[in-house]
């Protein structure tokens, strides 16, 4: 909750010291009923999960490990969406991509020139045969008549090489003198089979081109579109609807009588989408027991993430209400900061409402199946980082589960100067890239946004803290530049970077000694050169103020930290 950030004494909600452990509070009693649903009156048998007493945090691996397996029945059982490559884009393949035809499907040229059969010089058409010298063979139009042994004829670019062809002489490198013969220059002899693309060279019709899981771009659609295809099987987005508790929270304008703008009603919803949710919308709440439990309740979403609330204070609603609905705690705390109160549950399939409308129908409003699909709930802490630390640790991957994406390639990178830890949980610290090393960011507390808002990633700092050049996990933000692994462009990127930083070495040095300099730079510019044998985190564009970094903001991460 904002209680933390306001500094409310008199709440108990995330801004207080919270030592809790996992087991479930006492029941309240049962709520007045609220309007189109009631829900079921607290039993003495909860869902056995949630009965189970844990006196620790899950850690921050296992609670992203638990997050990605959360969903894998209802991802293997979804069934594809069809879409036509006009709507396709930015979405993920559901089933390989298979080619439906050759590529090319038939012989073409892959220059405007001439189609020739046999060695040279070749007769060209004249002008009483059915050939159009201005213009010759052109792309699109069906199969050219056989050209015979010894003949040349026009031919553009992308165009069907005609029967008997066995080569195809670039413009460039011919002559045709007006004598009805062409001839290919001295410096440029024809090779059988030149400059023609066969039938099949890209791939053979079945072919497997792409793995399911792979993103839609538009270098996709466009190997699509040439494979034959007019629409794609696409996992279906999973539907996620944002749930924002507060009373203190504010829409618009500036922060008065003790109430503050909502920062996470704008972000998580967006950031959501990055993530490949579609985001049927964003409510906002009161703080009222009914009200929230109604609302999830009542969610037909795949996913319902809220913020705020997830803590133990009075007016904490989220625990109470994953009671009231019969869910399934699967996360409940994580050991990281911020945001070590977040959580994932899993949603009964059938309320309890629901039973109990099955077993009296006559009381029911509204007929019909009262069973669904499982569905799961992420709650967020309600301070702005500490949201962010629950979207990356959970929400990240169950949605990547739920959309089909790959996990992604670790992305270790040296830290530029040493990070405090905190003394028994993992610590997500925004930073940004400069050159191949993770610069920590100022304003990292739970309830700040300037540091991730000029960040590149989230650093993973292991309990206890990291020392500077320690390499580290980074967690890459949805919008980041998407950092390649392979050594050559790593060396390339390195070797461009020093040679830089020679020349400009140089430049000084030449307006003292130039002799001297030139052989010296000379000497280091082929010792930098030399491939090291280890791929370094390519450099990464960063859009970082400069007044943002190097943190140290007094961030509180003692061991009595607060809950956020």
């Amino acid at each position: 909750m904002w209680r933390e950030f306001l500094g409310n004494s008199t709440s108990g909600g995330t801004g207080g010291k919270n030592t809790r452990s996992r087991a479930p509070a006492p029941q309240p009693p049962a709520p007045a009923p609220y309007s189109k649903r009631t829900p079921a009156a607290p039993t003495s048998h909860p869902h056995p999960l949630m009965d189970k007493p844990h006196h620790s945090p899950t850690s921050w691996p296992d609670a992203r490990a638990i997050a990605a397996r959360a969903a894998v029945k209802e991802a293997a059982h979804a069934a594809p969406v069809m879409r036509p490559l006009s709507e396709a884009l930015g979405q993920v393949l559901a089933a390989p991509l298979a080619a439906l035809t050759d590529l090319p499907p038939f012989d073409t040229s892959a220059m405007d020139g001439w189609a020739l059969a046999g060695p040279g010089p070749w007769r060209l058409p004249t002008d009483d045969q059915d050939q159009d010298q201005d213009h010759g063979i052109l792309a699109g139009h069906g199969a050219a008549a056989a050209l015979p042994d010894g003949h040349a004829v026009r031919i553009a670019t992308g165009a069907r090489v005609p029967p008997g062809a066995t080569a195809v002489l670039r413009s460039e490198y011919g002559t045709d003198a007006g004598d009805g013969w062409l001839h290919a220059s001295a410096a440029h002899p024809v090779v059988l089979g030149q400059d023609i693309r066969t039938r099949g060279q890209e791939c053979r019709s079945g072919d497997q081109l792409l793995p399911a899981g792979t993103l839609v771009t538009p270098a996709v659609l466009g190997l699509a579109a040439a494979a034959g295809y007019d629409e794609l099987p696409t996992v279906r987005r999973p539907r996620v609807e944002v749930l924002v508790l507060g009373d203190e929270l504010l829409t618009e304008g500036l922060p008065q009588d003790g109430r503050i703008r909502d920062a996470l009603g704008p972000m998580v919803g967006p950031w959501l989408r990055a993530l490949g949710a579609e985001v049927t919308g964003t409510r906002r709440l009161t703080d009222e027991a009914d009200a929230v439990c109604a609302a999830v309740a009542e969610s037909s979403a795949d996913v319902v993430v809220t913020t705020g609330g997830t803590a133990a204070g009075p007016v904490d609603h989220v625990h109470p209400t994953l009671r009231r609905l019969g869910a399934e705690l699967l996360v409940d705390g994580v050991a990281v900061r911020p945001g070590h109160p977040m959580l994932l549950a899993r949603l009964a399939p059938e309320n309890p409402e629901d039973s109990k409308k099955s077993e009296n129908p006559e009381k029911s409003e509204t007929p019909g199946p009262q069973t669904r699909p499982a569905r799961h709930l992420v709650g967020l802490p309600g301070n702005p980082l500490a949201a962010v630390s629950g979207l990356l640790t959970l929400a990240e991957p169950l949605l990547r589960t739920l959309t089909g994406r790959p996990a992604p390639a670790p992305g270790p990178a040296p830290l530029a100067e040493a990070v405090q830890g905190h003394p028994r949980d993992t610590r997500l610290v925004p930073v940004t890239f400069r050159q191949d090393a993770a610069v920590p960011l100022r304003f990292t507390g739970p309830a700040m946004l300037r540091g991730i808002a000029v960040a590149d990633g989230l650093a993973v700092i292991p309990p206890g803290g990291a020392k500077r050049g320690t390499e580290v996990e980074v967690l890459d933000l949805p919008w980041s530049a998407i950092a390649t692994e392979q050594l050559s462009y790593a060396d390339q990127s390195r070797h461009a970077d020093q040679s830089r930083h020679a020349d400009q070495s140089r430049h000084a040095d030449q307006s003292r000694h130039a002799d001297q300099s030139r052989h010296a730079d000379q000497t280091r510019h082929a010792d930098q050169s030399r491939p090291t044998g280890r791929a370094p985190r390519p450099p990464r564009a960063s859009h970082r103020k400069d007044n943002a970094a190097r943190h140290g903001d007094g961030e509180d991460i003692s061991p009595e930290e607060g809950p956020a």
